[in-house]
């Protein structure tokens, strides 16, 4: 709502208005060319007169405009103008009231916002300037609500004097809560008094942080001026991380060294480190410290959840740092080109900055900016009113909520946040702690099916603990567990030390386990040995991640006495004759172990919907599951043919060059991705209509996305711990 749409909705509820003219572009263009006796400079100069109260003299006018920003010189003309002496006057940009006209229409530059136009939009024909009658008294400015606590005003903004007593009366307060119940925002009022009336000027939108916009909703709420149902709609899901992450105090007196991708939100301080080790031992010394990379692989992931943040020169929203940052909570700034590691001296180069290995760092994940040194940090506070809304957000919602997690911790911190099971377990991310990393490349280095059971035949034990724990936190909440799917590059030894430490596992010599590495790398291992195609030539490998679940399962119903409700998934399918052979080998499987669903162990088999094949295929491939998850990260990717870790070199030309709409890892692409996902769904159902539909890439997380998936009758989301409250949010209003 803009400027004049404010002081006409106002005195329409009957608050004390002053006495105001509009006063488009387009009319001003036809008056300054009129003649001064033609009817529109009459009718002109008779609107002027209506400013004038009955047995009163002609008051001083005041001119505004409705840009945010005033162009230097206005602020001196615009103010306390003599009313006209003559009609010509009216309308001669000379004239001390037409220069203030002229100069405030002259505000609207190309670019500048303007209140009337939420879009960003500045056509001229919506273009106004406002003529008031001017007050004796001076002009108050007075917030309709505390910035900072969403505490009712009327209130002084910040940085000015208190306001006077006049103002804070029962007519402030009165005027306060009028804008307040016609704005449901922030606003920051110009007032007069008139006698012993608090008269309304004009009025403006203030920003404030997420937390005071919360407990105004609730406020309004209390006050009866909302109901719940309009206190969800109010509210922007896309700004809830703020609530669940640090942030920087002040950017003022800082500038940034470098600027990449922010693709976790929050920010954090701390010493450089190089290794996952080296940020492990920060860690145990109790001291915070920021990992600085090329790019994270699954051997970094105990680094990752070591550091206070991660700073990478490669990847973006969608790579490995990012989704493991975003599952952990940790901040994370990708993409940062000017980023140059020297392992050998020890420094990290950022632009034309030098910094050695123990320097202080300072990463903003909203913004990726990256400072030099220890910028001070404001902690978040999330506050009663996030949980009060979200109740509310949940009454409204019909789509469940799940999340996407690789650990025990990952988990416990999703039920905080609300979740209602797990949408997706990534079982490979279990092993990547050292020991269980060797027993892994053990199994992946063997070289006949003898040495392979062994080595799996160790893994079984670690798993079917991991699960064991899984199926006791979540209490019965359904868990969806992919099977095993590591493109197998992300496990190989990458240093000299993991080469020599993984031969002599095996007792081997370097030079022959080198030979056997070389066999092992794929040309594209994004595309290669892995998913369903691992399960299926090597199905002892299926066989141990069977045999895991279920050992975990009966450990969590016999120890803790909780019911299991298992969804195993089957990843990477593009025929629906691979998931019929997985399936069939995993029912075989589970009655060999004995297994039949039942109350207290139920499972069931679908599978992970990521090729444009599969999509296409959807209605065979759907008569051989219980459910499709949409793995929206890999299909964007497979979609488009775009790696994911490097579109950011040529993502930022596309989009200033209006090829692509936006971001299509952020976003979903409706057109095209959307388009797979909706005929998959619609084919899917047609064969099998008890098939639960599910989505489990990171655009579960993204707003916009949300309400596309809410449009396709989904079943549940499952998104990162930290982007729960926002799927809840987000699914509550495509609902309302």
């Amino acid at each position: 709502m803009g400027k004049a749409a404010w002081i006409y909705a106002m005195a329409q509820t009957g608050v004390p208005t002053a006495p105001t003219i509009c006063l488009t572009r387009q009319a001003w263009e036809s008056l300054k060319t009129a003649d001064v006796g033609s009817p529109m400079a009459a009718h002109w100069v008779a609107t002027l007169f209506k400013l004038v109260q009955k047995g009163q003299l002609p008051p001083k006018l005041v001119v505004r405009t409705a840009a945010h920003t005033h162009l230097a010189g206005l602020a001196r003309v615009r103010g306390a103008i003599e009313a006209p002496a003559k009609d010509i006057d009216a309308i001669d940009v000379k004239k001390p009231l037409g220069r203030a006209i002229q100069r405030a229409f002259d505000s609207y530059q190309v670019g500048s916002p303007v209140w009337a136009d939420d879009s960003g939009a500045n056509p001229k024909d919506d273009q106004i300037v406002i003529v008031q009658a001017a007050f004796d008294q001076p002009v108050v400015q007075m917030q309709t609500r505390d910035t900072n606590s969403g505490l009712m005003g009327p209130i002084a903004p910040s940085g000015d004097r208190a306001l006077p007593e006049s103002f804070t009366s029962a007519a402030g307060q009165e005027l306060c809560a009028a804008v307040d119940r016609l704005a449901g925002t922030h606003m920051i009022c110009l007032a007069a008094l008139a006698g012993r009336k608090v008269v309304f000027l004009s009025a403006r939108p203030v920003q404030a942080p997420i937390s005071a916009i919360l407990e105004a909703a609730c406020d309004r709420v209390a006050r009866g001026v909302w109901t719940p149902r309009q206190a969800v709609g109010q509210v922007d899901p896309g700004r809830l991380p703020q609530l669940l992450h640090a942030r920087l105090k002040s950017k003022k007196r800082a500038s940034p060294l470098a600027v990449g991708m922010g693709v976790s939100p929050g920010a954090a301080s701390g010493a450089i480190v190089f290794t996952a080790e080296d940020a492990a031992r920060y860690q145990a010394r109790g001291k915070d410290c920021i990992l600085v990379s090329l790019e994270t692989g699954p051997a970094d992931i105990e680094g990752m959840q070591a550091a206070n943040g991660i700073l990478t020169a490669r990847g973006g929203i969608t790579s490995h740092a990012a989704v493991i940052a975003r599952v952990t909570g940790k901040p994370c700034v990708s993409g940062v080109r000017s980023l140059v590691i020297d392992s050998e001296k020890g420094t990290v180069q950022l632009g034309e900055r030098t910094l050695p290995q123990g320097a202080e760092l300072t990463i903003d994940g909203n913004s990726g900016e990256v400072f030099a040194g220890a910028l001070p940090l404001m902690q978040p506070n999330i506050g009663g009113a996030l949980g009060k809304l979200l109740d509310w957000a949940d009454g409204s919602r019909t789509i469940e909520v799940r999340t996407n997690v690789e650990t025990i911790e990952g988990a416990k911190t999703a039920l905080s946040f609300g979740a209602e099971g797990i949408g997706l377990a990534r079982s490979e991310h279990m092993f990547f702690s050292a020991e269980r990393m060797v027993a892994l490349r053990r199994m992946m280095f063997s070289q006949d099916l003898e040495d392979r059971v062994e080595a799996l035949h160790g893994l079984v034990e670690y798993q079917a603990n991991d699960y064991a724990q899984l199926f006791t936190q979540m209490e019965g909440r359904p868990i969806t567990v992919r099977l095993f799917d590591p493109p197998l590059h992300e496990f190989l030894p990458r240093s000299q030390d993991e080469v020599e430490e993984t031969a002599a596992s095996l007792g081997l010599k370097i030079s022959d386990f080198e030979r056997r590495l070389e066999r092992l790398i794929e040309v594209n291992p994004m595309l290669g040995h892995r998913g369903c195609r691992l399960a299926i030539s090597h199905p002892e490998i299926l066989e141990m991640q069977i045999k895991a679940l279920v050992a975990g399962g009966n450990a969590a119903i016999q120890t803790n006495d909780v019911p299991v409700n298992l969804e195993i998934m089957v990843p990477f399918v593009s025929s629906s004759r691979e998931v019929s052979w997985v399936r069939s080998h995993i029912l075989a499987l589970m009655e060999q172990l004995g297994m039949s669903p039942s109350e207290t162990f139920k499972y069931s088999v679908g599978t992970m919907i990521e090729l444009p094949r599969a999509a296409i295929r959807a209605g065979e491939i759907a008569k051989h599951v219980d459910f499709f998850s949409f793995g929206t990260n890999d299909l964007t990717q497979t979609t488009f043919g775009i790696s994911r870790d490097d579109a950011p070199a040529f993502l930022a030309a596309y989009q200033r060059k209006k090829l692509y709409d936006g971001d299509p890892f952020v976003t979903i692409d409706k057109k095209g991705v959307g388009e797979l996902i909706r005929t998959a769904i619609r084919r899917g159902r047609a064969s099998n209509p008890d098939l639960k539909i599910g989505i489990c890439g990171e655009h579960a997380g993204d707003p916009e996305s949300l309400k596309f998936f809410a449009g396709l009758n989904v079943d549940y989301v499952s998104c990162s711990p930290f982007r729960i409250p926002i799927a809840r949010l987000a699914l509550a209003q495509a609902a309302i």
